[in-house]
């Protein structure tokens, strides 16, 4: 009896390990199962992932390590690589008055405290706005572009609602200088008003951001103009000045300033109201400055071959108008004296044999009926007198009146006098070798030879006197010409220009400097006109940037004006 039941008792033991073990390899078969649906679950999702991205050609970006390397946004470079704009670690000011988790009292002290406090800290924040904001207890940027002794500033408040995140800013680190070439980089991120603008696309494209983009300009040239145009504008008490350095080969410009300036760094409300760029969109009447352009198509066309005939120098009398000079001259003047002397009515006489047509051709021709021709998103549309130009028309166009073109076309103009005839449109971009454009010709190489005589003749002789630097050979021409208003020319407003070009026995560079609106100081003799005020800027800076751009001085070479000193005689 014991036998049998210990007998069943192993049986039954046996048979329960039985089922503990078939319960187990079912379990263990079940988890398999259920690693391997998932694992081809995963597998399926891959494989779609990949069926996706090869169907759809959509490809990752490399982010990680690029973007961490790449600037946010490219850099900006003079010809040389002195770096212009460029990213820079900054603070922004941001107010979280969910900071103290007390969303009823965001703030330990009262909004206008704090607003008193941020005011002391940063002069341009108006208080009653700032308390404003804090007392409506939404999050957002106070401030942008917060310096580190700034941030300092701020935590020592003890306000936690006052943040201080991290951020790149856009930063220029020589200041104001070049402002209107350079424009600056708005809070979202967008460039604005200059070369900024204009390269927007390009600053931002990952794929080439991280090469610098070089501009034409040279930062020491641009220094040493708006070191110069300052100086004349504070002189003469003007409201504004302009000016530009033009390579008369290339077309680069390589100094352009307008004056007042603005600080891309910090923009204000009095920073947006000097941003009109005077170079290149403000047109002005420039008055005599198109003289000597009116005697190089003469020449070109022939009417002026005789450089002795002498021209009748009376007032000119068209209708019920009459062209005079400003004073008595002379009765008779040739070619020569009337650009010496800047003579109005010799200078009508020779566009009057010119004819209407071709001077206007001429003007055509260098570019004086469109917009100037440059990479700046500001360019002023000219004042142009029409298709059909009547005889008084024409002579006043002759000496720069009636017509209102930009500094940057006249500049562009006088290269195309001087270096050959060839008209080139100008560049913001530093160009390589042999790639400046090949451009239009509009006048003969010999008109040019012949104006490069000329003009130095006015620096040495005559009206230009005040910009003849030694060693540096300039030649150039003065224009003031009065500002139109209601009723007619206002006397007391002028508009002072000297466009000159060196070294005239080689012209390199044409060189404009031009004054709005000068008053007669002691500094200038008492006179507002471009003989004493805007001439002795051309004569200061070309010793500065001569050597700079590659013109050394010599007082041993001069270009060769042998043929015409003859002419230049006392006026009968």
């Amino acid at each position: 009896m014991n036998g049998m039941a210990v007998s069943t008792a192993i049986s039954t033991s046996r048979f329960q390990l039985t089922s503990v073990r078939e319960l187990a390899v079912g379990t263990a078969r079940l988890r398999v199962l259920w690693v391997a649906i998932i694992f081809a679950l995963v597998a399926s999702a891959a494989v779609a992932r990949i069926g996706y991205l090869g169907f759809t050609d959509q490809t990752y970006r490399a982010t990680s390590l690029e973007d961490a390397l790449l600037p946010p946004r490219g850099e900006l470079t003079d010809r040389n690589g002195v770096p212009l704009a460029r990213a820079f670690p900054a603070y922004a000011l941001w107010y979280n008055p969910k900071a103290l988790g007390d969303a009823d009292n965001p703030l330990v002290k009262n909004p206008r405290e704090i607003a008193q406090e941020l005011n002391r800290i940063f002069p341009e924040m108006d208080i009653d706005v700032t308390a404003e904001k804090l007392a409506a207890g939404r999050p957002g940027y106070l401030r942008r572009r917060v310096l580190p002794e700034q941030a300092n500033e701020v935590m020592a408040l003890g306000e936690l609602a006052l943040e201080m995140p991290r951020e790149t800013d856009r930063h220029y680190p020589q200041g104001s200088m070049a402002a209107h070439v350079l424009g600056y980089v708005d809070a979202e991120g967008k460039g604005k008003v200059g070369m900024e603008q204009v390269l927007d696309a390009r600053l931002m494209d990952p794929a080439v951001r991280g090469t610098p983009v070089a501009l034409s300009i040279d930062m020491r040239a641009q220094g040493a103009l708006e070191d110069e145009l300052r100086r004349g504008m504070l002189a003469t008490n003007a409201m504004g000045a302009a000016g530009i350095v033009l390579d008369v080969d290339t077309g680069e410009v390589m100094a352009l300033a307008s004056l007042p300036e603005f600080d891309p760094n910090k923009i204000d409300a009095k920073g947006v109201d000097h941003m009109f760029n005077r170079v290149t969109n403000q047109v002005y009447e420039l008055g005599s400055t198109f003289k000597p352009l009116t005697v190089a198509a003469a020449i070109d066309a022939g009417t002026v071959r005789d450089f002795g005939r002498r021209y009748d120098a009376s007032p000119v009398k068209v209708g019920r108008f009459s062209i005079k000079d400003s004073h008595f001259i002379g009765n008779h003047l040739n070619v020569a004296e009337t650009l010496i002397h800047s003579s109005n009515t010799t200078t009508a006489r020779i566009a009057d044999e010119l004819g209407a047509e071709r001077l206007r051709r001429t003007m055509i021709d260098l570019g004086m009926n469109e917009r100037p021709y440059i990479e700046l998103p500001a360019k002023g549309f000219p004042i142009w007198p029409g298709d059909d130009w009547p005889r008084l028309r024409n002579m006043t166009v002759s000496y720069g009146h009636g017509i209102a073109v930009t500094p940057l076309h006249l500049a562009s103009a006088y290269a195309a006098m001087v270096n050959g005839g060839v008209w080139r449109p100008a560049t913001m971009h530093k160009l390589a070798p042999g790639k400046a454009p090949k451009g239009r010709r509009v006048f003969k190489a010999s008109t040019s030879s012949r104006m490069r005589q000329l003009l130095r003749m006015i620096a040495v002789y005559g009206t230009g006197r005040n910009a003849d630097a030694p060693g540096f050979r300039v030649g150039g021409k003065t224009g003031s010409a009065e500002k139109p208003g209601a009723g007619g020319y206002r006397r007391s407003s002028l508009v002072s220009t000297f466009a000159a070009a060196f070294p005239m026995d080689k012209p390199r560079y044409v060189v404009i400097a031009m004054l709005d609106e000068p008053k007669g100081t002691a500094a200038s003799s008492f006179q507002r006109t471009a003989a004493w005020n805007a001439a002795p800027i051309v004569g200061k800076l070309v010793p500065r940037i001569g050597p700079i751009l590659g013109v050394r001085p010599d007082t041993t070479r001069d270009i060769d004006i042998s043929d015409l000193k003859p002419l230049i005689a006392k006026a009968d």
